[in-house]
């Protein structure tokens, strides 16, 4: 006897909305769908109208629309024939010289049906994470095969990849995306989604994803399947990033001079369990978002910068905070006594 087939509920709907990465789900696939960086588009979609893709560098911080824009680039110029001449490598597989030698060679020499005029694309994203004998057997592939393909690496600092290579292929460079850029988006996927939110919430978001397409829209997801709702507790819950209003307190207490204070407040955020990475990269970012003399923020930057640097190298310990928080307050009686 065969049985009824059940059909499925809101909250079925629901739960298959979230088990897709909104990250792949809002992924653009045009140029014209692509946030920011509209300088360097501009080139792509030149390239995308000629048809004459050359090797390309793509460089910029995490998060930017590097590989995604390379990504709508081929399907502009290679259309139907797309997932038969692309290959991406990413960092996760293995790129050694053998993969070089194997891998890319072998799919640089296989013939594909492709629209005339138009190549394979060969796409390596991290690419500046590649040993430098790979890349110096990529150079000589990319000479020996240019007439039938290109390549196009994704890195986060162009100077790792070898001259040569860089010699070979277009430089072009991408920037993090503004504050406006971010929020616009998020608001896009929030209304796609049905999510509901607040300003503040989609504000501290954007404070927490630094710039960072992919970070935002990862923390937006998390915080609505955690939470159901977008705030700012809700979201510093999921980053477990320590509160701007809290830090914003310790900055406080500095520049009125009140080193006990200031120590005590320190004290407090560090039991509450937070790293010392993450309290100090908070602290940077209050600190240069904080209305002060343009004088006096550069030198607290400076000191935060300095104790970051202590910090990253390992020495991520209490009394580095304390330091910190009296080395600023002492800042704030300088200034005062130059004045």
């Amino acid at each position: 006897m065969a049985t009824k087939r059940k059909s499925p509920t809101n909250d079925d709907a629901t739960k298959k909305s979230y088990d897709i990465p909104w990250v792949e789900k809002y992924r653009p696939r045009s140029l014209e769908d692509v946030v920011g960086n509209e300088e360097t588009l501009v080139r792509l979609r030149a390239i995308g109208e000629d048809g004459n893709m050359p090797n390309l560098i793509l460089c910029g911080p995490p998060g930017t629309g590097k590989t995604t824009s390379v990504h709508a680039l081929a399907r502009q110029l290679l259309g139907n024939s797309y997932s038969n001449g692309v290959l991406e490598l990413n960092a996760s597989d293995s790129r050694g010289i053998d993969v070089v030698r194997n891998k890319i060679k072998s799919f640089a020499m296989n013939k594909v049906n492709l629209p005339v005029g138009r190549h394979k694309i060969i796409i390596l994203d991290e690419a500046d994470s590649m040993t430098s004998a790979a890349q110096q057997a990529l150079r000589r592939t990319m000479e020996i095969y240019s007439n039938t393909t290109r390549f196009a690496l994704a890195c986060n600092v162009s100077t790792k990849i070898i001259e040569p290579i860089q010699s070979r292929a277009a430089i072009l460079r991408y920037s993090r995306l503004s504050d406006e850029q971010i929020f616009n988006r998020l608001r896009y996927v929030c209304k796609q989604e049905e999510v509901s939110y607040d300003n503040d919430g989609l504000g501290a978001i954007i404070f927490t994803a630094e710039g960072d397409m992919r970070n935002a829209l990862n923390n937006l997801q998390a915080t609505v399947s955690g939470f159901g709702h977008v705030n700012q507790t809700n979201v510093y819950k999921v980053c477990d990033q320590p509160h701007p209003t809290t830090v914003k307190k310790i900055l406080d207490s500095c520049i009125e001079g009140d080193t006990p204070r200031a120590v005590l407040e320190v004290k407090v955020l560090w039991e509450t369990g937070y790293s010392c990475s993450d309290i100090i990269g908070t602290l940077f970012k209050v600190a240069k978002m904080y209305d002060m003399p343009e004088a006096l923020k550069l030198e607290y930057l400076k000191e935060i910068g300095f104790t970051h640097m202590r910090i990253a190298d390992g020495v991520g310990t209490l009394l580095q905070l304390l330091g910190l928080a009296s080395r600023l307050c002492q800042k704030v009686t300088v200034a005062e006594k130059e004045q």
